[in-house]
């Protein structure tokens, strides 16, 4: 009879505290039966003195406070945030089509970072960890960023694009560490996190 490594976590009910349709596609590929709860308005701003590779954790770690405060009983809440970062800059979501394209635009022909913070906690417990990836660029014409930019609208998504969407077909050279970091939910991390509890 086969036995789902993550039975550690049976007892619990696994909260999804994410609007993400990406991450709730990717939490569900680890075989984990789950709610999702959209934690609403969270605030998503941080020191002007934090270093950039701490952001997303920072902002993960801020999500699951306001989670935990939502904890009733046996569950097990799950947040994450992803920023990218490129020259040193931390890129979120962008505000609308001109800032995408302002994005794309400083991404292209470059190297970033993606980095998603994952915070998992339960009423008594919390263990947070980050996964970094990255991601190299090819040069983008103007008429590529117009193009991904009018027909997908990207601005729910940190740095303005999808890897797993056109963008990433025609633009992303090479990656180096996690596929599923650069879409929002690095599983690997994940998975290693929950078989903590």
């Amino acid at each position: 009879m086969e036995k789902n490594p993550l039975r550690n976590i049976d007892r619990f009910k696994v909260v999804l505290a994410s609007a993400s349709p990406r991450r709730r596609e990717l939490l569900s590929m680890l075989g984990v039966s789950f709610e999702v709860k959209p934690l609403g308005d969270v605030d998503e701003s941080f020191p002007d003195d934090l270093p950039p590779r701490d952001v997303a954790l920072y902002i993960s770690r801020n999500k699951s406070m306001a989670a935990k405060s939502l904890i009733s009983g046996n569950e097990l809440v799950i947040t994450a945030d992803t920023v990218v970062i490129v020259n040193g800059k931390v890129l979120g979501k962008p505000s609308g089509p001109e800032e995408a394209r302002q994005m794309l635009a400083e991404l292209s022909g470059k190297s970033h970072t993606v980095v998603t913070g994952i915070s998992v906690c339960t009423a008594d417990r919390q263990e947070t960890a980050a996964a970094f990836t990255d991601v190299t660029f090819a040069p983008l014409s103007d008429d590529e960023i117009d193009f991904y930019v009018e027909r997908y609208r990207p601005f729910d998504k940190a740095g303005a694009y999808g890897i797993q969407e056109w963008i990433g077909c025609i633009g992303v050279r090479s990656i180096e560490g996690s596929f599923y970091n650069v879409m929002g939910l690095p599983l690997h991390l994940l998975y290693t996190l929950l078989r903590r509890f």
